[in-house]
């Protein structure tokens, strides 16, 4: 089962776990809910060996997925959230002999020694789950601090690596992921506020505005529009631009909302580099709209052909450039003002004059596609060249 060699356990170990029978074509799983400690107990995936080490389903489907050390430490984070949640199934197999179910009960037992025979362990519990999809969350969830977590699981008895292995690549390969402006939108129905609920508010509020810089022109869901033929920037990119300059980490500051304790505000070396932060801070969410209104409209002012151009070849209003003008904006900002300041449209519109940059100019000859021309664009923006 894998090339893991543990100490057997000294003596015989039973315990129970409360679950469901589901009968699906694939055969019967059972839908169970186990404390997250219990969870880590039996299961055995990458954690337990090298990071670089492949799982016996990655070996079968000839892949590479070795557990990722950036993204378990950031769930070690989350996990401590106040609002913390796994709320889709880890899913788990575990070899016919060591499990059973207990239909009137309502009981999934789960042991380290073989039904029916002498109770001798012959497994270790910390090898009797192999991990088919979550081991990022249940690895995670050994840096939970809190005293309960209870974890969604689904769990197949008996099945084999075949079997596995489809369930693994059903799960990662034909569901449907959220797109990231889906889940920003999703911020317009939280009660609490957050960097993440106010910029999706400032992108929508710019979004319909008629006789602003960017009326009509974010894609809200990461879709095209009903009823829109120019969209060309997404809310994730727009509100990804803006919460840049109000924290360092977005999530931290809404679990402090959430838990009812203030949000720091930037001190003054800190403020130069989030300029918005002692905004949001102070609810002044209304004047990062001025700020972020102003400048886009002297962009506009500046440079309307290449602003209001529809057609391929220039990329001024694109993803690549929006983000390009949204990273100088710090730049023209502190050259006005200072953080706390409201920089108007005219104060903005000199500091463009002096871009060495004319309208219709921002080809994709000049600047190219992708990274390379967003960060061509950005320094002759703010005069690095």
């Amino acid at each position: 089962m894998t090339d893991v060699q543990l100490p057997m356990d000294p003596d015989p170990i039973s315990f129970e776990i409360p679950a469901l029978r589901a009968s699906q074509p694939i055969g019967d799983l059972y839908i169970a809910n186990f404390p997250h400690r219990t969870l880590s107990r039996i299961a055995y995936f990458d954690v337990r060996r090298r990071i670089q080490e492949l799982r016996d389903i990655e070996r079968y489907l000839g892949i590479q997925r070795p557990l990722n050390a950036g993204r378990v430490a950031d769930l070690h984070r989350y996990v401590n959230f106040a609002d913390a949640t796994f709320p889709t199934s880890i899913i788990i197999s575990i070899p016919d002999e060591y499990a059973s179910f207990d239909e009137d009960r309502s009981r999934l037992t789960i042991r380290n020694y073989r039904e029916g025979e002498e109770q001798e362990p012959s497994l270790p519990m910390r090898m009797l789950a192999r991990v088919i999809d979550g081991q990022h969350r249940i690895a995670g969830l050994m840096g939970f601090d809190g005293d309960r977590f209870d974890v969604p699981v689904t769990v197949f008895i008996g099945s084999d690596i075949a079997d596995q292995a489809y369930v693994f690549s059903t799960v990662n390969l034909e569901q449907t992921k959220v797109s990231k402006s889906l889940a920003y939108d999703l911020f317009e129905l939280a009660r609490s506020r957050s960097p993440q609920k106010t910029c999706h508010n400032i992108a929508i509020a710019m979004d319909r505005d008629p006789s602003g810089p960017m009326f009509e022109r974010v894609k809200r869901l990461g879709l095209a529009t009903e009823g829109r033929t120019f969209e060309p920037i997404t809310q994730a990119t727009f509100v990804e631009a803006i919460s840049r300059y109000i924290s360092d980490d977005p999530r931290v500051d809404r679990d402090l909302i959430i838990r009812g304790q203030r949000v720091p505000m930037a001190g003054a070396n800190e403020s130069r580099r989030l300029i918005f932060r002692n905004f949001f801070v102070e609810d002044r969410d209304i004047e990062i709209v001025r700020n972020v209104s102003g400048y886009l409209e002297a962009v506009r002012e500046r440079w309307p052909l290449s602003w209001n151009f529809r057609g391929n070849g220039q990329m001024l209003n694109r993803t690549n450039g929006f983000r390009a003008l949204m990273r100088a904006l710090r730049h023209f900002y502190l050259r006005r003002g200072a953080p706390g300041d409201v920089v108007g449209q005219q104060e903005f519109l000199e500091e463009l004059n002096a871009v060495p940059i004319d309208d219709g100019q921002f080809t994709v000859e000049v600047f190219p596609p992708g990274t390379t021309g967003e960060a061509r664009l950005y320094r002759t923006l703010v005069g690095e060249q």
